[in-house]
């Protein structure tokens, strides 16, 4: 299969709380192809994560909600062709495969959180980040 470039526009439709939610059930997938001990998914601080990633998008900079959208959009991407690669292996998947693209999700899912730091900052604490 094939996988072309996205052309990304200037107003991207995302629902970022639950496509970070969405991101994260993938990787708790993706680790459990790799033989490791997923963490379990507890709905009520996936339910509160959300609520804070979809807070800070909303407070985000129209420059930073674009930004946001475009690393969603590629991760989801990336992370769709390697469990497509993944499963089309099947019993023969390299664990090891599945285990380095769980890191890298959690890189991406990590890379999208800092992405609103400064608003997941000011609505969790009450305090301001310094510039």
């Amino acid at each position: 299969m094939r996988h072309q470039s996205h052309s990304y526009g200037t107003n991207l439709p995302i629902d970022a709380g639950p496509q970070v939610a969405q991101l994260r059930h993938v990787l708790r997938l993706v680790e459990e192809l790799s033989g490791r001990q997923a963490a379990p998914a507890i709905a009520e601080a996936a339910l509160d994560e959300a609520v804070r990633i979809t807070s800070a998008y909303l407070e985000a900079e129209p420059i930073v909600q674009r930004r946001f959208g475009i690393v969603a959009i590629e991760i989801a991407a990336w992370s769709a062709a390697g469990v497509e690669a993944l499963l089309a292996a099947g019993e023969s998947r390299s664990p090891a495969a599945a285990r380095q693209l769980a890191d890298e999700l959690e890189k991406g899912l990590g890379a999208l959180t800092l992405l609103l730091q400064p608003a997941v900052v000011r609505e969790g604490s009450g305090a301001t980040p310094s510039p």
